[in-house]
């Protein structure tokens, strides 16, 4: 029914996503979800998640999607794979336009994630989840007692440093260039840890290691002399910065200079009436599986009370 106003469209499979959608469909607002081009969202590259509450073993990521969807499935909530291409924001009710079709919205929920940018190098991909990871906050604990490699050298590195120090033996911070861009407390941070060591002017080659076995080393590229060293190392952390799923909505919606969508205080409301903001296409700071989920809620909260107050308006 191409001309079907489906009450409230989701945006992204994560757990902001599949929580709006738990919440949405329980209030019988019938939600329609639209999953993506990573259906699960970033958790689908994690192996063990250890930190969410709930599930007192740990359990797999890709698993801990899965039980997020079949719940919010239960309730009624519908899915369409693929992702949307284009976002008509400026009319009511939204119009959204996936593989040449269009869906129409009266309330949009936006959680559509962040991706952490990544080197793009074949074993980088090959080992994440394995040794190699965005996200110190979520892996660091894996590595107790061992010696890991933290790839940048902005704040985001120095804060990923710095935490590792409470698990790992030694963390050394590999930069291509010879000055750190972070701010001067989080270097003199960073400076002062005895277990924070420097590798400057250099670029990650290579991670070596299998998936049985995990990361053994690194092969460093000094990018002024060309030199190739090994390094041993038993984990590699990526901290070159995330970019937020956004782009189809600049323009429209309110962002910062990064992309992270702007919403109201204390909310999830963006600045167009009946589009609300989730997970991490609008968290900069957290990024985390149960900071997501929250949000989550609120914006599936917000969601139905707009849509209420324009039933009796």
């Amino acid at each position: 029914m191409a001309d079907e106003i489906n009450p409230v469209v989701i945006l992204g499979s994560g757990p902001a996503g599949l929580t709006a959608a738990l919440y949405t469909a329980r209030a019988n607002l019938n939600p329609l979800l639209i999953e993506g081009t990573v259906p699960g969202g970033q958790l689908t590259i994690t192996t063990e998640v250890e930190n969410y509450p709930g599930f007192e073993k740990g359990i797999q990521g890709p698993e801990m999607m899965e039980v997020f969807r079949r719940q919010a499935a239960r309730f009624g909530t519908r899915f369409i794979a693929g992702e949307v291409t284009e976002a008509r924001l400026g009319k009511h009710p939204f119009e959204l336009v996936t593989d040449g079709k269009v869906i129409k919205a009266e309330a949009l929920i936006i959680s559509t994630g962040a991706s952490a940018k990544l080197l793009g190098i074949e074993s980088e991909k090959r080992l994440m989840g394995y040794g190699v990871s965005a996200c110190a906050t979520c892996d660091g604990a894996f590595f107790k007692n061992k010696e890991a490699i933290v790839v940048g050298g902005g704040d985001t590195a120095m804060e990923e440093a710095i935490f590792l120090t409470r698990f790992c033996t030694k963390v050394t911070i590999v930069h291509r260039r010879d000055s750190l861009r972070a701010s001067k407390i989080m270097q003199d941070r960073a400076r002062k840890n005895p277990k924070i060591e420097f590798v400057w002017d250099s670029a990650i080659e290579e991670i070596i290691g299998d998936p049985k076995n995990g990361v053994s080393g690194a092969r460093l590229k000094n990018v002024k002399t060309g030199a190739i060293t090994e390094f041993k190392t038993d984990a590699v952390f990526m901290a070159i910065g995330h970019q937020p799923n956004t782009a189809i909505f600049k323009g429209q919606l309110d962002m910062d200079e990064t992309g992270y969508l702007k919403v109201k205080p204390g909310s999830t409301r963006t600045n167009i009436e009946g589009v609300f903001a989730a997970g991490d296409a609008a968290d900069r700071v957290y990024r985390q599986a149960i900071t997501a989920a929250g949000t989550g809620c609120m914006a599936a909260i917000d969601a139905e009370r707009w849509l209420e107050t324009r039933k009796e308006g």
